[in-house]
């Protein structure tokens, strides 16, 4: 009996095919349509009457260098995959998990300094933004570091080397796309 023969796929091949950028230029245009229909409406909002703006709190400055950091972290094990430095690929992702759930903690306790000062969801337009606007992306944020934890699973069964690091390039592009978010909404908030 004649016929084509399939030969199985590498575990090279596994990692750098498939439908994984697809997914994720998906996830990346979705997530950028999103924040752009809300910066369309903040625009068209602060025109009213009601419109106070609010001051952060300068842990926010703080809180903008964690996520900064996590990006620097999560940069530090991709060179380390693509140079097959394979024990520091783990620990730089975790770091960059760390230092993402750091940022989401003081994203907590931003609003708590807010709420302190007197500045709730419902105390005007600016405030409604930068609460619905910060929830938005910690949901992202979070996204995110659940895919830090399974790459970071990966990492540490071996995933990952010079010639095989899709999956962490994959969760870098995302990370950073969430940060930069991030650098544009504290920007949006800031200037108004």
């Amino acid at each position: 009996m004649t016929g084509v023969r399939v030969m199985p796929r590498s575990s090279a091949a596994a990692d750098d095919a498939g439908p994984y950028p697809i997914g994720l230029l998906t996830i990346l245009v979705t997530v950028a349509m999103l924040f752009s229909a809300f910066t369309a409406a903040l625009l068209v909002r602060r025109t009213g009457a009601d419109w106070a703006p609010i001051v952060w709190p300068p842990l926010v400055w703080a809180n903008t260098g964690v996520i900064l950091l996590s990006s620097w972290a999560l940069e530090r094990a991709r060179a380390a995959a693509r140079t097959n430095a394979l024990r520091d690929i783990s620990p730089r992702l975790a770091a960059a998990a760390a230092l993402g759930l750091l940022f989401l903690a003081g994203q907590f306790v931003l609003w708590r300094t807010l709420g302190a000062r007197g500045v709730f969801l419902a105390s005007g337009p600016h405030a409604s933004f930068v609460y619905m606007l910060s929830a938005v992306h910690g949901a992202h944020v979070l996204g995110g570091i659940a895919a830090l934890v399974w790459t970071f699973g990966r990492a540490r069964a071996g995933a990952y080397t010079a010639a095989r690091h899709a999956g962490l390039t994959h969760t870098a592009i995302y990370w950073h796309f969430v940060g930069v978010v991030w650098l544009w909404v504290f920007a949006l908030l800031s200037t108004l």
